[in-house]
């Protein structure tokens, strides 16, 4: 291609023209996005008119190349047109010896093909660390392991999941180059209600029709992301994540970390606007999510956002049918009639995981004692999962829906602004329950009543504890709506 021309210092005309096509690519395309794609490229060498350009990963040398390339070689032709052709490669971690330099000329490559044993032992290093980086970029994110026994197969359906297991089924037969539907697809549940077992089958039949998936916990994006720090190998992070069709993020109430918010944030939104699908799983709605970022929260609830409720007694019951099956195979004796079952199924009504626990317990109590199950034998081996149950959690929106209801209003005139006063009196109740019956504090109550102030709250409360203590007719109506929220 002719004589090569390095680029020996700040002063070249070549290192000149170089910096100027920068700056006309940071002015076209805005900081952030020059920052994120051109941040890291670096202009190798000069032989003839051809440039030589290097980036740090082949998923960045792969998404210039489709998305750039043109508007370099006519931002080139403008700056430098003495360059007519461009090359993108992906440059090894160490520098020096790993390339020969240009000066040698072509025949020092040709000598180490015809006789590798001439390579000298630095070249074999530099080499090999390029493989090593290739390797690892090409292998992408390590996810976390799935369970091969989490599948749709094994997701057993009632009235509580049906919506969510529809929803989830739909996006994890999606063939790659389909419309995305639900973006994100957010499950929120309380726990061992079935919300990590319909993500991982997600995960599982997605990668079967050869769709590229990686699912994480937050824990796990949170590892993921501070070791990427300290290798420094952010970007390369970063671009992994960015590079797959369905990124699926379980518990991500347990993301922490300003920093890691942000990029996952930035994550996020990459996916999103890319129209790729991602799906995330949490014990509770977006907005509840207090320690999570604002916009975060406001992207998460931009898609489709369903609850695993509480399962049913048919569903329960069709879970420990299941499970005793299971156990008959490894234990051929192990039999628990349908009284027995029923009973179970009404008596745990908790989730999946205590139910799973009253199969273990009532196995155990059959082939360690040799008695066949009854019902009094399995009152005696679920006592412990009974009395240790934790009593229920309510929820803000399970005190708008039923306060709305008992004073016959819409939960949206609790949430308006309307001041009328059959309005007002059942928003202030609301407010009052919510205050005393959940962790949340002010302001959260206050945001989750149509963005009211926290001193509006606390003047609600107020309000209520005093008329409480003279109107029995309101106190009453008190204790009732208490007992339905904590009992039932």
């Amino acid at each position: 291609m002719g004589q090569t021309k390095p680029i020996r210092n700040e002063d070249s005309s070549m290192q000149q023209g170089w910096k100027k096509v920068c700056r006309r690519l940071r002015a076209e395309l805005g900081d952030a996005k020059f920052d994120s794609w051109f941040g890291r490229i670096e202009l190798d060498r000069v032989e003839g008119n051809a440039a030589f350009l290097s980036v740090p990963t082949k998923f960045l040398k792969s998404w210039i190349q489709l998305h750039y390339l043109d508007r370099i070689h006519a931002i080139f032709s403008v700056e430098l047109p003495e360059i007519t052709e461009i090359d993108i490669s992906v440059r090894s971690s160490v520098r020096g010896p790993a390339r020969a330099p240009a000066s040698a000329g072509p025949q020092l490559a040709k000598e180490a093909a015809a006789d590798p044993a001439r390579i000298r032992p630095e070249q074999r290093e530099a080499d090999a660390a390029r493989r090593s980086i290739d390797k690892a970029d090409f292998d992408g994110l390590v996810g976390s392991p799935l369970d091969r026994r989490m599948t749709f197969d094994s997701f057993l359906v009632g009235d509580s999941n049906r919506m969510s297991h529809a929803a989830a089924l739909r996006i994890a037969k999606a063939a790659p180059g389909d419309a995305v539907e639900f973006n994100p697809l957010y499950l929120h549940a309380n726990v061992g209600l079935g919300k990590t077992h319909l993500v991982q089958a997600i995960a599982q039949a997605a990668e079967a029709i050869g769709r590229k998936v990686v699912y994480l916990t937050a824990e796990k994006f949170m590892y993921g992301f501070v070791s990427s720090l300290k290798s420094q190998s952010t970007i390369a992070f970063k671009e992994s994540l960015r590079s797959i069709d369905i990124l699926i993020i379980d518990d991500v109430q347990f993301l922490n970390g300003k920093v890691i918010q942000h990029e996952f944030g930035h994550v996020l939104n990459s996916l999103l606007d890319q129209g790729k699908q991602v799906v995330v799983a949490a014990d509770r709605p977006p907005l509840d999510l207090e320690s999570l970022d604002d916009r975060i929260r406001s992207r998460l609830t931009g898609g489709l956002c369903l609850e695993l409720n509480a399962l049913d007694e048919e569903l329960r019951l069709a879970i420990l049918r299941a499970r005793v099956d299971a156990s008959q195979k490894r234990q051929a004796g192990f039999v628990v009639p349908e009284n027995v079952l029923r009973y179970v199924a009404r008596t745990i009504d908790t989730n999946g995981r205590d139910l799973e626990g009253a199969v273990n317990r009532m196995l155990a109590r059959v082939t360690l004692t040799g008695v066949a199950m009854t019902v009094e034998s399995a009152e005696l081996a679920i006592r412990d999962l009974v009395r240790t149950r934790d009593p229920k959690k309510v929820k803000i929106e399970d005190i708008q829906k039923l306060v709305a209801n008992h004073y016959n209003v819409s939960r949206a005139d609790l949430l308006s602004s309307r001041r009328t006063a059959a309005v007002v009196r059942p928003r202030q109740i609301a407010m009052f329950l919510s205050k005393i019956l959940t962790p949340r504090s002010l302001p959260e109550i206050g945001r989750r009543f149509g963005g009211r102030d926290h001193t509006t709250v606390l003047h609600a409360v107020r309000k209520i504890e005093g008329l409480s203590s003279t109107d029995k007719s309101l106190a009453q109506d008190l204790e009732f709506l208490k007992r339905l929220l904590t009992e039932i």
